[in-house]
């Protein structure tokens, strides 16, 4: 289905300024930093633009919680409307700084968002970016955000780009040169479906390439990639675009080519679009030496130019050049961020002591270096709030309410390289002690920020260029948890934090433990209402959380075996799909009609005390002999909110073709059979129904 914004009024638009542009000029606007045009009344335009979870690098903005807390929420509704906001905000910055003649980077329409690779390792620094470690997941979500930024109007709202096509997801510091060589199992089931789904599915008018290289082609140039797969098998009709400076690599790091040159002509050639980086500043010495042509570079700048009038830039009755700079950080567009926040915190741990009995704890002790840090709402790519509520001030105005004092200490630093106070890591240790001393409980907030996890280049975690070197935090952190852990006192430990963490050591001291991620800009006062009870937590781990030493394969293996929730053989920490609420959910009656597609259909009842939201999960299993056969595999999800005593129908409607099998030759095939259909608030592995005390309902089908 094409939006209404594909059409041939816009398409010949483009055609007709290209058709008028020298060859020179036609490669002037095939670099991120595109040069003006005045005869052809072109103005500049930058097209490195970003909005992870909120409009970056661009001053001030909604800051919604990180990707990975963004993905949390299992809630593929709230995170389109969450992409509408960005594109909101995206289009009145745009609008309001072009009148001031400032089209710099960052202040424009084409948003580098999101990025669907899949979180295969949990040692990626960049994994907090993503939607997760399942292909399913990624897809839907991916497709919501899509939807979200590029809206369905006459012209495109702004510009989404899948991002990094293809098989990338770490290790950070090889990026530049590795060649990923998955299997073709692996390329079909875990790899590309969501790219396919966001082109097929959502039409996202934006593709960028990886850094790495697959099987042996860079993949800004890999002719599999982008001609046989994306133009052709897929019929995209949008633009592509290099990683940042990644066409530099084909011939300083992969060796693919010998010059810069020769970088531009093939990459050109193989349908490179646009070029983040200076290597197409070279296309015109390529088109003098014959090594490229007048057409090739002219259908680039055809694709290109396609997108801006696809974006309104050339016509003046685009129905969004009217969205004023008031759009911006708007009351409605915070709360958004709360709601988003409160979806996507997880319970992982709580002996009963959550909610907090307010007539209980006259004094509470906030200790911990994520306490009263904005790093560890904001994660990476970020704008800035006008407004961010930290962990501590939160739970500061909650506490205020109920006539409770709050103590604060830090604690220690964060334990990063760049942290001032690394000399001196326990120079706040005792102070803490004493604020725990004389409180009745410690609220513990420890965990990451983006300068230990994050991309190449930004983070500095110098030892592995943003990747962590094991799933414990750092060691200072470990030890203020050991000079507190003996007071004898009531201790919940709040993380916030991208990826998995090895907490179980924290475990036998600790009565409940809730994951924050990077929760953006209003994520202390949604920590506070599910501490203090105002809502009951629902969100789910969009990531196998894993033991410290759990058996994971080589980071630069790119084979899917022994990862992910689908393929592990070990019991993990706290597996996908898992979280834990304050109140309790019964499913019954469930029913599965296997006709041209399957449509399962089960009956769910708040069976506890208090008002919640409720993520309704159902997997598949497979039951016959299959080549690396997954454990089971998401097939759907629901969000839904129920009144205690009420209850509701859920619905999840499967097509055959989802359910198919990839070969060991990279097809794809119904197997005829067994299978099993799992549906409740967990996967049906042994780690979650021990967690949770409660098994998934099940029924046997035949295919």
């Amino acid at each position: 289905m094409k939006n209404k914004w594909n059409n041939e009024k816009l398409d010949k638009i483009a055609k007709d300024l290209v058709d008028q542009m020298t060859v020179e000029e036609a490669a002037s606007q095939l670099t991120y930093g595109a040069k003006a045009i005045p005869r052809l009344n072109i103005p500049e335009y930058n097209w490195w633009n970003e909005t992870l979870h909120g409009v970056a690098r661009a001053g001030t903005a909604t800051v919604f919680p990180q990707a990975i807390g963004l993905a949390a929420m299992f809630d593929a509704e709230l995170l389109q409307k969450i992409g509408d906001i960005c594109a909101t905000e995206g289009r009145a910055k745009y609008n309001a700084l072009s009148k001031e003649n400032d089209r710099d980077i960052y202040k424009g329409l084409t948003f580098w968002t999101p990025n669907i690779n899949i979180f295969r390792d949990p040692r990626w620094g960049r994994g907090h970016e993503t939607y997760g470690e399942d292909p399913f997941l990624t897809s839907t979500l991916g497709k919501a955000m899509i939807r979200g930024l590029q809206g369905d109007g006459d012209y495109i709202k702004a510009a989404a780009c899948a991002k990094h096509f293809a098989v990338h997801s770490g290790p950070e510091s090889l990026r530049h040169e590795f060649n990923a060589c998955p299997t073709k199992k692996d390329m079909e089931e875990t790899y590309l479906p969501a790219f396919e789904a966001a082109v097929k599915e959502a039409n996202v008018e934006s593709v960028m390439g990886a850094y790495n290289a697959v099987n042996g082609e860079p993949a800004c140039c890999n002719e599999e990639l982008l001609v046989n797969r994306l133009r052709g098998e897929w019929e995209y009709d949008g633009h592509i675009v290099s990683d940042c400076w990644a066409l530099q690599n084909f011939h300083e790091t992969h060796h693919y080519t010998k010059n810069s040159i020769e970088s531009a002509s093939i990459a050109i050639k193989r349908g490179c679009d646009v070029n983040c980086g200076c290597t197409y500043d070279n296309l015109m010495y390529a088109y003098e030496k014959g090594m490229v042509t007048e057409e090739e570079i002219k259908l680039c700048a055809y694709h290109a130019m396609r997108a801006r009038a696809r974006l309104g830039m050339f016509t003046d009755d685009c129905e969004y050049d009217n969205i004023p700079y008031t759009a911006v950080d708007t009351k409605e567009n915070r709360m958004v961020a709360r709601k988003a926040a409160e979806e996507s915190m997880v319970l992982l741990k709580n002996d009963g002591i959550l909610p907090l009995d307010k007539d209980a704890y006259k004094t509470i002790a906030v200790i911990g270096p994520n306490a009263y840090s904005n790093a560890a709402l904001y994660g990476n790519y970020y704008g800035m709030s006008s407004h961010f509520v930290t962990n501590l001030e939160g739970i500061q105005n909650a506490a205020e309410e109920n006539d409770i004092r709050v103590l604060y200490s830090r604690g220690c630093c964060l334990g990063t390289h760049s942290d001032d106070n690394l000399s001196r890591p326990d120079k706040y240790e005792s102070e803490a002690v004493a604020a725990a001393k004389a409180a009745d409980l410690v609220i513990l907030c420890l965990g990451l920020d983006e300068f230990i996890e994050g991309e190449e280049g930004d983070a500095s975690n110098s030892d592995a260029s943003g990747d962590k070197i094991d799933l414990l935090l750092p060691d200072v952190q470990r030890q203020l948890y050991d000079r507190l852990k003996g007071l004898g006192k009531k201790m919940i430990l709040v993380m916030n934090a991208g990826s998995s963490i090895d907490t179980s050591a924290f475990n036998e001291n600790t009565s409940a433990i809730v994951q924050s991620w990077y929760s953006g800009e209003e994520g202390g006062n949604a920590l506070a209402e599910i501490l203090f009870g105002k809502l009951s937590p629902s969100g789910r781990l969009p990531v196998t959380f894993y033991y410290n030493d759990n058996t994971i394969p080589e980071f630069t293996d790119y084979h899917m075996a022994g990862r992910t929730y689908k393929f592990i053989t070990e019991a993990p920490l706290y597996p996908f799909g898992y979280g834990l609420s304050y109140t309790d959910f019964t499913y019954s009656d469930l029913s599965v009609d296997a006709g041209e597609e399957l449509k399962v259909t089960v009956n769910v009842e708040n069976t506890g005390k208090m008002a919640s939201d409720e993520v309704a999960e159902l997997f598949v299993r497979y039951e016959g002999e299959a080549f690396e056969k997954p454990n089971f595999t998401l097939q759907g999800f629901k969000r839904i909110s129920l009144q205690p005593g009420e209850k509701t129908a859920v619905t999840f409607t499967v097509p055959k073709k989802q359910l198919m099998s990839v070969l060991e030759d990279g097809t794809k095939a119904l197997l005829p059979g067994d299978y099993t259909v799992f549906t409740g608030g967990n996967a049906p592995d042994a780690r979650s129904i021990e967690l949770t005390g409660k098994a998934p309902l099940s029924a046997k089908i035949t295919l």
